[in-house]
């Protein structure tokens, strides 16, 4: 009898001691691929946030496109930051670069108007770069707001989920 005990005993310690140590290496397994994921997601997160798009056009007819491309939108410019004339003003000299504010004053009422929304504000107006890079060729970048606007939810999703469809509209219609 005692016989039948010590090995139940040394069968269940067993049994025991390898479902420790599968857990133990789940968990380790488990917190190796979170860091792993966390690392690939901190190495991609400019490439999620940032779209670029380049134009076959040169600079002055990119420009002119878009801005077309934003009225028939509907939207409104309401400052474009020549940084290229900044820059002069400071004494540097860099490539043509300009920023457009983009205002669709519906979309902006929308979030405005709700005082628990407003914390978004320090993301509106939406901006649109146009630039030329040293190979000589010009590009549109701009934020990836809808990839911002799943992670909020409610009306903001909504409202930047529709602003940012018009401002790939006006892209397209840049570009074409």
């Amino acid at each position: 009898m005692d016989f039948l005990f010590l090995q139940h005993n040394y069968f269940t310690n067993q049994t025991k001691l390898k479902m420790k140590n599968s857990l133990l290496t789940g968990i380790g397994g488990l917190l190796v691929g979170a860091l792993i994921a966390a690392f690939v997601l901190f190495k991609m997160s400019p490439d999620l946030m940032l779209i670029e798009s380049r134009s076959p056009h040169d600079f002055k007819t990119t420009v002119s496109k878009f801005e077309q491309a934003v009225i028939v939108q509907g939207w409104k410019i309401p400052a474009v930051h020549d940084l290229q004339a900044t820059m002069h003003g400071f004494g540097k000299t860099v490539g043509p670069v300009k920023v457009y504010e983009l205002c669709h004053p519906e979309h902006a009422y929308q979030i405005l108007s709700k005082s628990e929304e407003r914390i978004v504000s320090s993301m509106m107006p939406c901006r649109v770069a146009i630039y030329e890079k040293a190979d000589g060729k010009v590009y549109l970048s701009r934020m990836n707001s809808k990839l911002m606007a799943n992670a909020m939810g409610g009306i903001v999703k909504e409202v930047m989920s529709e602003a940012f469809g018009e401002n790939e509209q006006m892209i397209e219609a840049t570009i074409k």
